[in-house]
């Protein structure tokens, strides 16, 4: 999925999150770099970053899902629920999306997050979405 067809959001930008490949499944896998734009505690990642991760990567699977589809649904979020497993620690963190059902009006995404190895996740979510 190039970079043009899945434009991340203002606020991925700001927190300096970019695409930075693909998983297995296809799905877009977005990364940050740690920086004083993530940064909570000192050398730690901050949960809210963490959560702007996880949740961006969400939107990026569904939206690759909805294109491969052929669909262009608005999005709006019913519910979202991050489990944070791990500190984030000062290094780039990575998330992938993966869909759990795709109706036709709502989907299902899991989304996990980690950094140096990826069956030790940081965070995973749980994010339910209405399409219209």
């Amino acid at each position: 999925m190039s970079e043009a067809l899945l434009e991340l959001p203002a606020y991925a930008r700001s927190l300096g999150i970019v695409l930075t490949g693909e998983s297995e499944g296809e799905m877009p896998v977005l990364t940050v770099d740690f920086g004083p734009m993530v940064e909570g505690r000192p050398q730690h990642f901050h949960g809210g970053a963490t959560a702007g991760l996880l949740e961006n990567a969400g939107y990026a699977a569904l939206r690759t899902a909805l294109i491969a589809a052929a669909r262009d649904p608005q999005l709006k979020p019913i519910n979202i629920t991050v489990q944070y497993l791990a500190a984030g620690k000062s290094r780039a963190s990575f998330a992938v999306g993966r869909i759990t059902r795709l109706g036709r009006r709502n989907a299902n995404v899991t989304v996990e997050a980690w950094q140096d190895d990826r069956s030790r996740p940081i965070a995973t979510a749980v994010m339910n979405i209405l399409m219209v």
